[in-house]
């Protein structure tokens, strides 16, 4: 206000602290946050009670702005002097539909993060026995799992691998479903 920085305190990060720190703002208001995790949740709740919310983009501030020492209220501080100044990089505030498109792209994206991992536990098992690459174009198809049925292994090590085989099975079932709600979200667009 008036150039200057005025400490507000603390707010609460939960619905009821955004919404009781948002009754204590004017319509006129602007409030910028940070793009995090939870960035887009502050943005909803807080945009009916300000004139806007901004989201700055933390990268590029971290570039504008070289602090010694950061914590939360100097991160404040510098956040609103730059937009104050106009030098604020801010970042595209997406409508709700793109939003959970974007949520779903990227569950989509762990879930196949994940199924990496779990066929990559299944190839570690194959090496620590030395047992050679599969002759199929894929380890995890019908070929390659009735090969992979006739190799010698330990007991524990075939259990293993039939609890990652039913966690592949289980993760292509969530990517189905995951790839039939990104084609209906994506189909008119």
């Amino acid at each position: 206000e008036d150039g200057r920085l005025r400490h507000h305190g603390r707010v609460d990060m939960t619905r009821s602290g955004l919404e009781g720190f948002g009754r204590s703002l004017r319509r006129t208001d602007e409030v910028v946050v940070e793009a995090t995790g939870n960035a887009m949740a502050v943005v909803r709740v807080l945009s009916p009670y300000v004139g806007r919310v901004i989201v700055a983009n933390p990268m590029q501030v971290k570039a504008i702005a070289h602090a010694r020492i950061k914590t939360d209220k100097i991160d404040a501080g510098v956040l609103a002097q730059l937009h104050a100044s106009g030098f604020l990089p801010e970042v595209w505030v997406p409508d709700e539909r793109t939003e959970r498109l974007r949520r779903l792209v990227a569950r989509r994206n762990q879930v196949v993060r994940h199924r990496t991992r779990v066929k990559n536990e299944v190839h570690g098992i194959l090496q620590a026995h030395l047992v050679p690459k599969c002759p199929h174009a894929d380890l995890f198809n019908n070929r390659g799992r009735a090969w992979l049925e006739r190799q010698v292994l330990p007991d524990d090590e075939r259990a293993a691998i039939a609890r990652h085989i039913r966690e592949i099975d289980r993760l292509a079932e969530d990517l189905a479903d995951l790839d039939r709600d990104i084609a209906r979200e994506a189909i008119d667009d």
